[in-house]
């Protein structure tokens, strides 16, 4: 049977492991061959460390399988543990046998012992993920993911799926994909020339979602706290560091809930899943500490301890008015706060993870509850360093005749919204929730500068390789 590398080289089970026999599977690291002997490094993934295995020439065809152990090929050790004398390591695998189950040739094996850019590992992203950096990435993201479910799932909320294709613009920005079945060099047209959408599979215009916001609404008024995790799409033609047009939402909704209950929900949450993050990823941390960002552990350290600073958006314009910086983008009252001005309140000014409040209603989405002022929503974006916006959410407007007002304002039907119109008609109550980019916190969490360097295959402009 398999045993995993981080169990064996974990040094809580170094005491019963020696002297037992085991069997490895993973992919060759290193080889170091020494006539007689030879040292090979497996990694199976399962943690940061390698496994030193060492082969003698006891071992049948041993000259003949040493040829094949190249960087890159994957093998099967069976052998006994026993302790090391090497500084680098507890324990060691001396093998009694070894097979070489898939072989790497050296001449075109694109990783070899050396630093690979990051932009040309992302031309190989079916192999990125052998390499340290993009390793540690995948275990980090992993944890944060189980971490999610587990914060979520103790507090109560139900974990729903909510549809990946939909008829309605969450946003109502009219950046989404639009699916179709319709023949798109003839498609079906009405008498007046325009697409006959009746002809389609859906009998209507359907795009891929840009939030599972409002379906999830309408379960936590009956279920009162949920939360949906999954992907979500964006058509924007935003070709940078920060934005993918595919990515991870974490979305939940609290009903019985305003603005407080959901910035409390938002703080607790982040500082949870860094806290599991450091508990469980230590090696990949350290890493990420040593040749990523130095000083990211204590960084994140500081956002578990230090409670988040609460100030209104009107607030910080006048705190970057007053700044003397001279910004790429000007900041006056009622425009939106661009990465630079995010960046500055929390890494400068406050120096601490911030959270906004009260935006202008203009900035923000139709569902948004209308403050008493008559000119801000009960809005609120989690700001944190590095990276900026983490997470946006608000109160929702439960208010039907509101509601329908501003959905007319912002040039949207309530007719086309009738079930979502209906929540408000029916039992309505106070609720609120947020949407969590899951990459961002992925690049918190690891440091990395590029979004697309935090999820396995990255979909932006131009690219949707893989």
């Amino acid at each position: 049977m398999r045993t995993k590398v981080k169990f064996l080289i974990d040094p809580n089970n170094i005491p019963k492991t020696v002297g037992n026999e085991y069997t490895v599977k993973g992919w060759v690291k290193t080889v170091r061959d020494q006539k007689t002997f030879t040292f090979i490094e497996i990694n199976d993934g399962s943690c940061f460390g390698n496994l030193q295995v060492i082969a003698d020439a006891n071992l049948p065809d041993f000259k003949a399988m040493i040829a094949k152990l190249t960087t890159g090929a994957s093998v099967a050790v069976t052998g006994v543990i026993i302790e090391s004398p090497g500084q680098n390591q507890h324990i060691e695998l001396r093998a009694q046998s070894l097979k070489v189950l898939g072989g790497a040739d050296p001449e075109s094996y694109p990783l070899q012992k050396k630093r690979h850019s990051f932009e040309f590992l992302r031309t190989i992203a079916h192999l990125r993920p052998r390499t340290n950096t993009f390793g540690a990435v995948a275990r980090v993201r992993n944890a944060l993911a189980f971490a999610t479910h587990a914060f979520f799932q103790s507090r109560g909320f139900l974990y729903i799926n909510t549809p990946i294709i939909t008829a309605a613009d969450c946003e109502g920005a009219g950046q989404m994909f639009q699916v179709t079945t319709l023949d798109l060099k003839a498609p079906a047209k009405t008498k007046e020339g325009a697409i006959d959408y009746a002809q389609d599979f859906f009998g209507k215009p359907t795009y891929l979602t840009v939030s599972g916001q409002l379906n999830g609404e309408s379960y936590a008024c009956a279920l009162s706290d949920v939360y949906t995790f999954g992907p979500t799409f964006r058509a924007e033609n935003s070709n940078t560091a920060r934005h993918l047009a595919e990515f991870w939402m974490i979305e939940p909704e609290l009903a019985f809930a305003d603005l407080q209950d959901n910035m409390e929900c938002a703080e607790t949450y982040i500082k949870y899943i860094l806290k599991y993050v450091l508990e469980t990823c230590p090696d990949d941390m350290k890493f990420f500490n040593q040749y990523i960002e130095p000083g990211i552990i204590e960084r994140l350290e500081k956002v578990i301890n230090t409670p988040f600073e609460h100030a209104t958006y009107t607030y910080a314009i006048r705190i970057l008015e007053k700044s003397g910086k001279k910004f790429e983008f000007p900041v006056s009252w009622g425009v939106d706060l661009q990465s630079e001005h995010e960046r500055y309140l929390t890494e400068e000014f406050f120096q601490k993870p911030v959270i906004l409040t009260d935006y202008p209603r203009k900035l923000k989405a139709f569902y948004m509850r209308d403050n008493s002022d008559g000119k801000t929503v009960a809005a609120m974006d989690v700001l944190v360093p590095k990276i900026g916006e983490i997470i946006g959410g608000s109160q929702r407007e439960e208010r039907i005749d509101v509601l329908d007002k501003k959905m007319r304002e912002f040039g949207l039907s309530p007719e086309s919204y009738w079930w979502y119109m209906e929540l408000r008609k029916y039992g309505s109550v106070p609720h609120a929730g947020f949407g969590a980019g899951f990459e961002r916190l992925v690049q918190f969490a690891t440091g990395l500068d590029n979004i697309r360097d935090v999820i396995p295959f990255p979909r932006f402009p131009g690219k949707a390789d893989f």
